[in-house]
């Protein structure tokens, strides 16, 4: 960090020499969104090598925006905000909300990626309109490479999700096929899920009062309440 220093005394140059350097931002996101292990992290920036994001943690770390902590449970290593790394909460939302609200939605959804938008998806599940046992959805990508066509989402009526990509063995409630764009859009707010549908774009088939709900308990992006310049969200 020395060697990309502004050299000014300025306190926005001071904290951008820390939160703006590149991927940052990003994995600030993932910890801001409850991810704590390495391994969670890395799926929250899957185009990101293991051995930058090691780096961009330690410099968190160093920054004490960050702690590395052992769980007492188990001792797997986890990574934990300090004060001063949640005080950039607002900031960090700040920043997807001014994204969500003047980035052309056209442009954001040249940036698709299977992998980012299931484990997003995975983690913002609504659990309230689900019944009160397993589900398991399964969805895929027809024009997605084979290894990233497939997902299956299950949840568990204690709450705990979980994503796979190898057919976990469980009765399946709910197929959902999709273009990846479709979905992503949907995910961000951009389309409704009924329009996509409407247009063929995404297709479901399965447990009826799962399809009809599925807008609710798909939960969506944090940023999908924001809308574009100019229209209401």
């Amino acid at each position: 960090m020395d060697q990309a220093s502004y050299g000014q005394f300025c306190p926005v140059a001071m904290a951008a020499e820390i939160v703006c350097t590149r991927w940052t931002a990003l994995v600030l996101r993932e910890l801001l969104c409850g991810g704590r292990r390495f391994n969670d992290l890395r799926k929250g920036v899957p185009r990101m090598s293991p051995t930058l994001l090691s780096k961009r943690l330690k410099e968190l770390e160093d920054a004490k925006i960050i702690r590395h902590v052992k769980d007492a449970r188990t001792g797997a290593s986890e990574y934990v905000l300090t004060e001063a790394g949640e005080d950039l909460r607002p900031i960090i939302m700040a920043m997807g909300n001014w994204g969500q609200r003047w980035i052309d939605s056209n442009l954001s959804l040249r940036n698709l990626d299977p992998s980012l938008l299931m484990w997003d998806m995975r983690r913002n599940i609504n659990p309230a309109p689900l019944p009160k046992r397993r589900v398991t959805v399964r969805f895929t990508f027809p024009e997605a490479a084979a290894s990233q066509r497939d997902w299956w989402l299950v949840v568990e009526p204690d709450g705990g999700n979980d994503l796979c990509q190898v057919d976990p063995g469980h009765d399946i409630d709910l197929f959902v096929s999709a273009t990846l764009r479709a979905l992503t859009a949907v995910w961000m707010g951009h389309s409704s899920l009924a329009e996509a549908e409407e247009k063929r774009l995404v297709e479901i088939v399965g447990d009826a009062g799962l399809a009809r709900t599925m807008q609710a308990w798909l939960g969506l992006s944090v940023f999908a309440r924001q809308g574009p310049a100019g229209r209401a969200a």
